[in-house]
């Protein structure tokens, strides 16, 4: 058999090195043994259980909604678990490759968070996020309660109050989807609290918040 020409071994050698995978980093590889030490083996994920230890060892409480944040970070999908790819792309964004550095970030995340530029986009995604069966499209009015103390009610706590107020007296939704959910934002930004006197009907708002509006004024009249 005739002997490869140089040549050719270098471009055979030169095809491998393109092919190869690169190494991970030294930020990487210390990203990946930290997301090792909550993951749950046998789905290759951390899930709830790991997230739970996660809190403790952050010491924040599960329900803290700079988890929710951190979430909304990794763009993770399921709630209650993050993929080795989602835990890689929030923390590398983010900087930290230690539990110490993960710590210190969260409250920079919430200043990230708290940029007009990105907290409608966390506050669409908060919703998403708890939409936990498949081609769910909608949360139940306690959910929505939670999730609005949790995520709005630090902004705009008079407005979350009386809706919540409102969703668990009245009978006709037993559910919010996400247009009635962005639209109580927009609602929350653009009405004067409590005159209202800049609500349109008219205005193509959800039937919901119209709802809201004349169960509103007729307690102020009322009162």
């Amino acid at each position: 058999m005739p002997r490869a020409s140089k040549r050719k071994a270098d471009a055979v050698k030169s095809s491998h090195a393109e092919t190869a995978p690169k190494k991970p980093t030294k930020e990487v590889e210390r990203i990946d043994n930290l997301f090792a030490s909550y993951a749950n083996t046998s789905i290759s994920m951390i899930d709830p259980e790991g997230v739970e230890k996660l809190c403790s060892d952050l010491s924040v409480e599960h329900t803290d909604v700079r988890i929710l944040m951190l979430a909304w970070k990794m763009n993770a999908k399921k709630q209650g678990y993050f993929t080795q790819e989602e835990w890689r792309t929030g923390l590398k964004s983010l900087r930290a490759d230690t539990l110490k550095k993960l710590k210190k970030e969260l409250t920079e995340l919430e200043k990230e968070v708290a940029n007009p530029n990105n907290f409608e986009d966390f506050y669409c995604y908060s919703f998403r996020y708890c939409l936990t069966e498949d081609k769910q499209k909608s949360l139940d009015i306690e959910s929505v309660c939670v999730l609005l103390d949790l995520v709005l009610g630090p902004k705009f706590r008079l407005q979350v109050d009386s809706f919540c107020d409102f969703l668990k007296i009245q009978k006709e939704y037993k559910v919010v989807n996400m247009d009635q959910w962005t639209n109580f934002f927009r609602f929350c930004q653009e009405i004067e609290f409590r005159e209202l006197k800049n609500y349109d009907a008219c205005q193509a708002w959800p039937l919901i918040l119209d709802n809201f509006v004349d169960w509103l004024r007729e307690k102020s009249k009322s009162a």
